[in-house]
């Protein structure tokens, strides 16, 4: 009778609906709000026109509410669940601190349950259903979100630490852990801004996003021309993952290339990200990658801790990006196009 119950309420209890198309949405959210306010901020403070960096300081500051109303749509809420979850995610991304995306990650995906369970079961339907999503989740905000905030600052101060005391093996984990995230149909930008994921980290994490994109872009060509370089080197290599399902041998290449550029990035070229965390995850997507260095860049100048941008960042930033993800990786595809690990049309869109 409960599986009935559920099922007429269209809530799907599985890993899928939460860890994949929750967290898809949440990117999207995201997309929506701090990383184009971050890109329009940006363009504003570098040629300084006010209407920009107000328009992106308005978008950024609403990044809560755009995630929480974002995991309600892939949740299929009713509307009045869906609008009042804005409320949710504003709380949520507030007290939850540096850790705010994973706060409301959670606690949207319990708010907008909850909300489903009653929406259209009484007959004030107007007042029960808004009521109930949003006082559990400014309760459980409350409650929890500073905690969560904590714990994801915590795990991120951890993973930056041990990347600036070991900055080649870590180098190695981070860049290709989070590129693989990266393509996997799951939001690495939403991880790196949850674990607020900056410095060394988050170069390495610029390096393994950019070396998937890039890498795919490239070796791809043969089977997809300028379409698909720029659909996954500005876009999302995530458009591979049927091709890897297909033959996970197309996955070495890109892989090879984080695993490479990634210690290069921490050990030779100090590139880290000092602009927004979730930059960290988004390689060269819409290039907000590259602006997150560069707004580091500038943050670290306008607090003394850097003097000026030199031709040594100007450098490392472009062959980690996207000289050397392009390189090797086409190498490594030639490789297994000759040993027959890789066909024709193998990475075909």
């Amino acid at each position: 009778m409960m599986n009935d119950f559920l099922k007429r309420k269209d809530v799907e209890l599985s890993a899928r609906r939460y860890g994949i198309d929750a967290m898809s949405a949440m990117a999207q959210g995201l997309y929506a709000s701090l990383l184009i306010g971050t890109i329009i901020d940006t363009l504003g403070t570098q040629l300084g026109i006010q209407i920009l960096c107000d328009a992106g300081s308005f978008a950024k500051s609403v990044a809560g509410p755009a995630m929480a109303a974002s995991i309600g749509y892939a949740l299929h809420a009713p509307q009045l669940v869906l609008f009042s979850l804005i409320a949710v995610g504003a709380a949520a991304n507030s007290l939850g601190g540096a850790g705010g995306p994973l706060a409301v990650y959670v606690i949207a995906i319990i708010a907008c349950e909850c909300g489903k369970l009653v929406s259209k079961e009484t007959k004030v339907d107007i007042l029960v259903t808004p009521a109930v999503t949003i006082l559990v989740g400014v309760l459980l905000s409350a409650v929890f979100a500073p905690y969560i905030g904590k714990a994801a600052s915590s795990v991120g101060t951890l993973i930056m630490w041990a990347t600036e005391l070991q900055p080649f093996f870590m180098g190695i984990i981070v860049s290709v852990l989070v590129g693989i995230a990266l393509t996997l149909p799951i939001s690495s930008a939403a991880i790196c801004a949850a674990l607020g994921l900056t410095g060394l980290a988050g170069g390495a994490a610029v390096a393994g996003c950019c070396a998937q994109m890039i890498g795919f872009a490239v070796m791809s060509w043969k089977e997809n021309g300028i379409g698909g370089l720029v659909s996954q080197g500005l876009g999302t290599s995530m458009l591979q993952m049927p091709n890897i399902i297909k033959n996970p041998r197309t996955w070495i290449p890109p892989i090879v290339a984080s695993a490479i550029t990634g210690p290069l990035a921490t050990c030779v070229f100090r590139m880290a990200n000092n602009g927004p965390a979730v930059a960290s995850g988004m390689g060269t997507c819409g290039l907000v990658g590259q602006i997150g260095v560069y707004t580091g860049w500038i943050n670290d100048i306008a607090a003394g801790t850097k003097s000026a941008v030199t031709v040594m960042d100007w450098t490392g930033m472009i062959l980690i990006c996207f000289v050397l993800p392009a390189v090797i990786s086409w190498a490594v595809c030639e490789m297994e196009r000759k040993a027959g690990w890789i066909s024709d049309g193998d990475l075909k869109l």
